[in-house]
């Protein structure tokens, strides 16, 4: 009987013992903080985002309020340079609404993916209307005239607008099956949540005008979001990963439709993208190694600092 007693005390001591060990998963720290715990190779594929997080946060305070995370939510920024060229747009009243919503759901991203891991400074943007008009007129093959302007109306914003939240999107898609942690799958899933969300609107408004011609380039709105698409797969050098508003039926929903409000696959899912895909795109040179167009001096993190050595 005080074999048993014994034997049971001692069971239970190590049990307790055990909650408060460090914690391993095949054989690689986990890193403990105030909220959860994620793997260390976790890391690098939770900072990677915060790229284009700090491009959506600037781009949509900017255009939505005239000033953006230096004024909004400094501390986020951990001391990165000031984006180059960002200003007020000229929007209507309905569309500043939903900008300046996803301007502060942006500031919320960056939150959230800081407060799970340290993060870094906020790389040089280059959000100057030249930066965006280098992108339209390589979507094109040719200058436009004048210049392509995301700052000049509503309809030009969202257009510039389409650029973005899609990118992410995808690249959310290609991170959750690397993740190994529940914490880190379940932040990454809640930012997809909301990147598709922010998408989806875009998409939907552009689709309603679809047939509209722009000013003053006489080319409708389904030709640049088509053209968009179509430099974006170029520079990915990954295939079809990107649509525009209308397609070919064949490439539609069930082979069944031109319409293609929201892009997918051949059965509806969402594209895949990896970092370095990514980084090709928003580098707007087909190449991870070689920074410019929207990150003149690349991006920031392990991941993307790993291509410029």
């Amino acid at each position: 009987m005080a074999l048993t007693t014994i034997s049971t005390a001692t069971i239970t001591t190590l049990l307790i013992s055990l909650l408060f060990l460090p914690k391993f998963h095949s054989s690689k720290l986990i890193i403990e903080n105030d909220h959860s715990s994620i793997a260390k190779a976790d890391v690098n594929l939770l900072e990677f985002p915060l790229n284009l997080e700090f491009f959506e946060a600037e781009f949509f305070l900017y255009g939505s309020l005239g000033h953006g995370l230096d004024k909004v939510a400094p501390n986020l920024t951990k001391g990165g340079p000031t984006p180059i060229g960002a200003k007020k747009a000229k929007l209507d009243r309905f569309t500043q609404d939903i900008i300046k919503q996803f301007a502060f759901q942006e500031v919320g991203h960056l939150r959230a993916i800081q407060e799970l891991v340290k993060g870094f400074p906020r790389p040089l943007l280059d959000l100057s209307k030249a930066s965006f008009a280098k992108v339209v007129d390589g979507a094109f093959g040719r200058p436009l005239s004048p210049p392509f302007d995301p700052y000049a109306n509503g309809l030009n914003f969202l257009l510039a607008s389409y650029l973005i939240p899609y990118v992410g999107l995808t690249g959310y898609v290609g991170t959750i099956p690397k993740l190994q942690s529940p914490a880190s799958r379940r932040l990454v899933a809640g930012l997809l949540g909301v990147e598709s969300g922010q998408d989806a609107i875009i998409r939907a408004y552009l689709y309603e005008h679809a047939m509209e011609k722009v000013t003053p380039y006489g080319i409708t709105v389904a030709e640049f979001t088509n053209r968009f698409s179509e430099l974006r797969n170029k520079l990915g050098h990954a295939g079809y990963k990107d649509e525009g508003l209308v397609v070919p039926t064949a490439k539609g929903a069930e082979g069944k439709i031109k319409g293609n409000v929201l892009s997918g696959d051949e059965n509806s899912v969402a594209f895949d993208r990896t970092a370095e895909e990514i980084l090709r795109i928003v580098y707007g040179s087909g190449s991870e190694h070689k920074p410019g167009g929207f990150y003149p001096k690349g991006a920031n993190g392990h991941i993307a600092r790993s291509h410029l050595h």
